[in-house]
């Protein structure tokens, strides 16, 4: 229990960190939020989890596959909340955008052989 309470507590400082920073410096906040954080400790948790080398590296490629279509969110949400349409209305037109990006994101992915 302790170490599941360790990983939720590593996890949730990382988030926090990165809205903190956000405060201060927008800029700073975007690098360290770009950074596969969430990724690299799923990765490490995985690892202490003994899970094997090769899973953790199945994990790693399929997340390249889906990062691209998440790129939708951080494109669109600006372009839509400079239009004038709200922070809440953006968010989820954005995520609406997104979600459909991945779903046809999969389909193109099976016809190229990549397996998720």
């Amino acid at each position: 229990m302790l170490y599941y309470a360790l990983k939720v507590g590593v996890s949730a400082i990382v988030i926090v960190a990165i809205t903190e920073i956000a405060k201060r410096s927008s800029g700073v906040a975007a690098l360290v939020a770009a950074l596969p954080l969430t990724s690299l400790l799923a990765f490490m948790w995985m690892y202490f989890d003994g899970v094997e080398s090769a899973r953790i590296a199945e994990l790693s490629g399929q997340i390249f596959w889906l990062v691209l279509p998440s790129l939708v969110l951080f494109l669109l949400l600006p372009i839509l909340i400079k239009q004038g349409l709200g922070f809440w209305l953006s968010l989820a037109i954005s995520v609406a955008a997104t979600s459909a990006c991945y779903l046809a994101m999969l389909p193109l992915l099976r016809k190229f052989g990549v397996q998720l």
